[in-house]
């Protein structure tokens, strides 16, 4: 009777067989392939890989101070204003009342707001407002609202001051993580592209501005790409460092006000042009301590 009946069992026992229940496909993966080592490509980014891990571990010890060196060289410009107006007060009496046709007591008052709102206050929120108001109020009363070199440069330095709004808000909601808050997250979020785009405007009216030549060709090109990556948030904090290397050589050979006289005139305008792209450094330094935000490509490859 057991000699009719053919149990079919395989030639090797199951329990050393890899695969005893068949689901094991025999034919080569056609799918996800490892990437070679020896392309071009992979080669190029084993050594950025390096360069980052490198300047990562050397950075290190300056990254605690990150916060207050950014912060002190946007407001920076501010002081420097501040203490310009008070050097030079009959001056720009006369000026505002020549020029720009202010009544005496208007003037007067115009100054007196643009020295007293300085960013001294512990609420940092109401100081970047103030801040803010001192701008937009500059721009108007000296005329140079329309000036587009003016204009951009602007918006520059105030991205810098919503970066600085922006670290107050990160802040903040690391104060009080057991308490649930999207609304303070998606504002962070928002502030923080509004801070990077605004950053990247100073490199538009260097564009407009000056005669053409290597180095301004060579900075608007790379100079540009670091600001596209800084503005969608690809390896934006990269991007940034680089910015901040590229503008503090500018800044020396380009708005260097010490060399000049003291009577010149071409002085005054060379200063603040020297401090305004000084919080504009401020701003981006922000940006490589607290990240591009939730509105980046950069945390957009930490979701998928």
């Amino acid at each position: 009777m057991t000699s009719r009946i053919n149990i079919g069992r395989p030639a090797s026992t199951s329990y050393h067989s890899p695969d005893p229940h068949g689901f094991a496909n025999s034919r080569p993966s056609t799918g996800y392939r490892a990437a070679n080592p020896d392309h071009p490509l992979e080669r190029i980014r084993a050594v950025a890989k390096q360069v980052e891990d490198t300047i990562e571990i050397y950075s290190q010890p300056l990254r605690p101070h990150l916060p207050t060196i950014g912060r002190f060289l946007i407001i920076v410009t501010f002081y420097e204003d501040a203490l310009r107006i008070m050097t030079q007060w009959n001056d720009q009496l006369w000026y505002l009342q020549t020029h720009r046709h202010f009544y005496k007591g208007i003037s007067h008052l115009f100054l007196l707001l643009n020295v007293l709102v300085s960013p001294h206050s512990k609420y940092t929120e109401y100081a970047v407002i103030g801040l803010l108001s001192v701008v937009i109020i500059q721009g108007f009363g000296y005329g140079l609202m329309f000036d587009l070199t003016f204009f951009l440069r602007n918006l520059s330095v105030i991205g810098g001051l919503i970066m600085v709004f922006s670290e107050t808000v990160v802040n903040e909601k690391k104060s009080f993580a057991g308490i649930p808050s999207m609304s303070e997250t998606d504002r962070k979020k928002y502030f923080l592209l509004a801070g990077r785009v605004l950053l990247i405007f100073l490199f538009l009216g260097f564009i407009f501005q000056g005669e053409w030549g290597m180095g301004r060709i060579f900075m608007s090109v790379f100079g540009l790409s670091a600001c596209t990556m800084v503005a969608i948030g690809f390896k934006a904090k990269w991007s940034a460092i680089f910015l901040v290397i590229l503008l503090s050589v500018f800044n020396v050979f380009a708005n260097d006000w010490w060399s000049v006289h003291s009577a010149h005139p071409q002085r005054d305008f060379l200063k603040y042009d020297f401090f305004q792209t000084l919080s504009i450094i401020g701003g981006l330094i922000l940006l490589v301590n607290i990240g591009p935000g939730g509105l980046s490509v950069d945390e957009k490859k930490k979701t998928y």
